[in-house]
């Protein structure tokens, strides 16, 4: 887990300043890694610049573990974000009934601005609802993986007490 004092030194999240005070942010238990995780990935989806900050504004309103809010953005990177925005983009045209165009991402600012005029509001809904889906299922997963992982744990000490000594 990154160093709570070195993510508050981060040159973005210092603005944060006082917000990042709050010892909900730091701690990790099932609640907070399950939230964390799925603010993470929402925010992973949004095609905006600075998901990380966005994740840890998030993190701050929802009470969750940080780090681990800022660490899932990273499922979105140069690798991985044309496959993403082209998924959102066919899932935006399905849902609305939008005629599909020719989709070539490139990883600028610019082509974002020239772009969302001709492909923008498929592309924004597929982003948002791709976002929602895989939060929900990223805190579903996890919660139970957690769940799972502590009833193991207890069932194994119980059979540890249980078991005769030879």
């Amino acid at each position: 887990m990154p160093d709570p004092e070195r993510i508050r030194q981060h040159k973005y999240l210092r603005l944060l300043g006082p917000w990042m005070q709050k010892a909900s942010l730091w701690h990790l238990n099932r609640r907070s890694a399950s939230g964390a995780l799925a603010l993470g990935v929402f925010s992973a989806w949004m095609p905006i610049p600075f998901q990380m900050v966005l994740a840890a504004i998030l993190a701050i309103i929802a009470g969750v573990n940080m780090p681990l809010a800022i660490i899932a953005v990273w499922i979105s990177n140069p690798l991985t974000m044309p496959f993403m925005f082209y998924l959102a983009y066919l899932l935006g045209t399905w849902v609305m009934d939008w005629e599909r165009g020719a989709f070539e991402f490139q990883l600028s600012f610019q082509w974002l601005a020239d772009s969302l005029h001709s492909f923008g509001p498929p592309f924004l809904l597929g982003c948002a609802l791709l976002g929602l889906i895989c939060a929900a299922l990223t805190y579903l997963v996890i919660d139970s993986l957690w769940r799972y992982s502590i009833l193991f744990n207890w069932r194994r000490r119980r059979n540890a007490r249980t078991r005769p000594l030879p």
